[in-house]
């Protein structure tokens, strides 16, 4: 069934300028910027926090170490006060637990940012993971981290448009399903293999897709990221 879906503008660029000049400009269509290792690793959090202004965040960190230090890291980053923070499912249970954790204690209850963890990268088919040891292929994967995710007290899940329909109906509408890989009729798949376009991943059940390239390589990024909205309005 087709539910509300909000548009998330990846930001992948190095440069603050270039960044805070999309942001600006896909603002008024999209409900949250994604920031993520590309521009935190360059421009460092200062320029996280600049860039984001008062648009909510999607910081997209895919954080994965050890319980420990994954808890040390999500402390560390309140201060920035994302709306989304990403973590990896395969780090396991225990290390997923401290972020939760980690957040609970770190964050005021009203502003505790929605913990998703990224089950499978849409970059990755069957057989990539098989490659990776995988031997049962990106669906059954994926069930198997979301359920994991959910017992640990995950917010959400970040999974390809493709996994939505059976995640809904192993966990139902309980998490937050946040989808990349996706692109307009017509766009080019560039790295990724699991995709579908905003209209089919609307009606699939996504809470949330992720756009970067299509809106950010347009001629008018504002206007991409319009069109994208629209689309997801139906």
């Amino acid at each position: 069934m087709a539910r509300q879906t909000g548009l998330i503008a990846a930001l992948d660029t190095q440069d603050p300028a270039t960044a805070k000049a999309w942001a600006q400009a896909v603002s008024p269509s999209a409900g949250a910027v994604k920031l993520g290792l590309e521009f935190a690793y360059a421009a460092g959090f200062q320029a996280v926090a600049d860039v984001a202004g008062s648009t909510p965040l999607f910081l997209d960190l895919k954080l994965h170490d050890i319980p420990n230090t994954v808890g040390a890291a999500v402390r560390a980053l309140s201060y920035l006060r994302p709306r989304m923070l990403t973590l990896h499912a395969s780090g396991g249970r225990a290390m997923m637990e401290a972020a939760r954790q980690a957040c609970d204690e770190a964050f005021p209850a009203d502003a505790r940012p929605a913990l998703l963890a990224v089950t499978v990268l849409t970059s990755l088919d069957d057989h990539a993971l098989a490659e990776t040891g995988v031997a049962d292929g990106a669906r059954a994967h994926v069930l198997r981290l979301g359920k994991l995710a959910m017992q640990a007290g995950i917010d959400g899940l970040v999974c390809s448009a493709h996994e939505i329909a059976p995640l809904r109906d192993a966990l139902g509408d309980a998490p937050l399903l946040v989808t990349p890989g996706i692109r307009p009729a017509g766009s080019q798949a560039g790295d990724q293999k699991r995709v579908m376009t905003p209209g089919e991943a609307r009606q699939a059940g996504a809470d949330w897709i992720v756009v970067g390239r299509p809106i950010t390589q347009a001629a008018d990024p504002a206007a991409a990221a319009a069109a994208i909205a629209a689309e997801l309005a139906g």
